[in-house]
């Protein structure tokens, strides 16, 4: 007859491969969900736009950002990373991101929000670039799935400009 060892064996393998099979389904069963996410930024207020000492160009600023992702989440994701990022083009590079603000959604029920807040990260070009320079705010996030491959995506909301002047 076969030994402990042996029917231990037997047993450790069909369980991995039985887990292996239920991962490989769950993660596939995901590729079905298409999300819809909504999301408005506002620019409330530029509070300073001024050009510092070492010559480079900063811009504070109010936003009021309202986002419904909770299409994101379905029985499989973890938890989801979002962050609002500003992008713009200079005659030396073809896209510039600045990241503005972040989070990190945990829950269905959280991820419907709104919040208005400065920028959480410093709004600054190397040089003298931003002066009236048209810009779009991008929400960009990525889900975490508890199994499976990580995705990415982003809604691009175009039509902000900073002022001519510095303040």
């Amino acid at each position: 007859m076969h030994s402990f060892g042996y029917r231990a064996n037997a047993l450790l393998t069909l369980a991995v491969t039985i887990l292996a099979i239920m991962c490989a389904v769950a993660s596939f069963s995901d590729t079905f969900n298409s999300p819809s996410p909504t999301a408005e930024i506002k620019v409330v207020n530029i509070h300073r736009f001024q050009k510092l000492s070492n010559g480079n160009d900063e811009v504070a600023m109010v936003l009021n950002i309202s986002a419904d992702l909770q299409s994101l989440f379905t029985w499989n994701t973890k938890q989801v990373f979002a962050f609002v990022a500003a992008e713009y083009e200079t005659h030396k590079h073809v896209l510039n991101q600045l990241s503005l603000w972040d989070t990190i959604i945990q829950s269905k029920e959280k991820a419907k929000f709104s919040v208005s807040i400065s920028n959480k990260y410093r709004f600054t070009d190397q040089g003298s670039n931003l002066r009236g320079k048209e810009f779009n705010l991008t929400l960009h996030w990525h889900v975490m799935p508890k199994t499976g491959k990580m995705f990415a995506d982003k809604i691009v909301l175009s039509g902000y400009r900073l002022p001519e002047q510095y303040r």
